[in-house]
Order: C-alpha cells, then structure tokens, then sequence
C-alpha cells in the first residue's frame, strides 16, 4: 500500500529515514528502486535496484545523491562511482522498445524492475520504490510518492538507471545516425521531433507512443 505523502514533508534532501525505520524492525537487506526513461520516445525504459547496509558514515558518504532529474550530466557520473563503491549490491534492468509496445509503458517498467532485482545478491526482504507497485515480486514493498526526493536508496537508483541508460542511448547513437540519441536520450525534444519527421522511426522508436503511433518503422 502506498504511504501518504504531504508536501510539507519533503525533506530537503533525501535520506535513510525510511531505511532506518526497517532496520531497526530487523530487516537488513532492504533495496531502493527507480527507473529512467519512461517518458522517452527511443530506447529502453531502464530500472536499477540498490542496498546499502546502515554504516555509521553511509549518509555522509552519499551527501551529494538527489533525485537524478535534479542532477547534471556529470554529477550523475560522478555519484554514480560513489554510489556502486557503497552499495553492498546493485543491479540495473532494461525493457525494451518493442516489449514496451507490447505490453504499455507501466508493465514493462514494472519488468526492467523485476530484472535490475534478479541481479541483486542477496535478494532484498523489502523493496521501497519510487511510486510504483511491483506485483510479481514476492517482497514486502513501500512505494512512495517522490521516493527519490525522500529516500537515499531509491535516489542512487534512479541515478544507476539514469546513468546506465543514457551511456546506451550514447550506443544507439552510433547505431541510428540522424536522431541524436547523444543528446536527447530519446526523449520528445523538437530536434527529436523534426529527425523523425526527415527520418521516420527507427527500431528503437516506441511505436505505441502517441506521437509516433501514425509513423510507419523504418528498416535501418
């Protein structure tokens, strides 16, 4: 069920308040979860799943973790390093374009979730994710609204999904010329828009997006 939120409960940073609360009831492997890409017209939606382990320093060390949306380019790498060097395991989960049009955006958010999870060692005893319900997965689970603006282990995966997504995006740069993938990332920008205008879609474009539902794919 997911937790209540009030805006005038947003920290000014995020931290292990959620984690500690489940620390102290016993619980030792407890995984943060986000995703990147949701919104994007190419490429995949990406997920990552991360556990810490209560360190008296832990906090201090990620003092620099936000919600990746709120980061730069380079911060976002930078935190990332950080981030698998504290981490006691992590893992980063991809689905596709094409299992995005076949199964809608949420599902298949839902599956890269799954599988950045399944890459985890141990696997967790509890999941605290950034808004979503992961159903098929047999853990108790907390999702929170603005997780990643709340909850330090959901703030370093959405960073190790940002981060591991936009260096594929980079790939698919060198695979589908034209597009700008490097600097879009796939998302909707104008310079987006007007390539798949001159280009048509490619396979990596989200045929069942609104926006490109009318295009027909081209063979590239």
């Amino acid at each position: 069920m997911r937790a209540k939120f009030e805006a005038a409960s947003l920290p000014a940073a995020p931290n292990f308040s959620f984690e500690a609360d489940l620390w102290q009831c016993g619980r030792q492997w407890i995984a943060g979860v986000d995703e990147a890409g949701r919104g994007a017209f190419a490429g995949p939606v990406a997920a990552a799943g991360v556990i810490f382990l209560p360190e008296r320093d832990l906090a201090d060390r990620l003092s620099g973790v936000r919600d990746s949306k709120q980061m730069t380019p380079r911060a976002r790498q930078t935190w990332a390093l950080v981030i698998r060097q504290a981490a006691f395991t992590w893992g980063v989960g991809y689905a596709s374009a094409q299992e995005i049009d076949a199964l809608g955006i949420v599902p298949a958010t839902r599956l890269a979730m799954q599988r950045a999870l399944e890459k985890l060692s141990p696997q967790p005893e509890h999941l605290l994710v950034d808004y979503l319900e992961l159903p098929e997965v047999d853990a108790p689970q907390t999702p929170l609204v603005k997780g990643d603006a709340r909850s330090l282990s959901i703030a370093a995966a959405s960073i190790l999904a940002k981060t591991a997504r936009d260096a594929f995006l980079l790939e698919l740069d060198d695979q589908y010329p034209g597009y700008g993938f490097a600097r879009h990332k796939g998302y909707g920008t104008a310079a987006h828009r007007a390539a798949l205008e001159s280009l048509g879609p490619c396979r990596e474009h989200r045929l069942s997006f609104a926006p490109l539902a009318a295009m027909k794919e081209v063979s590239r």
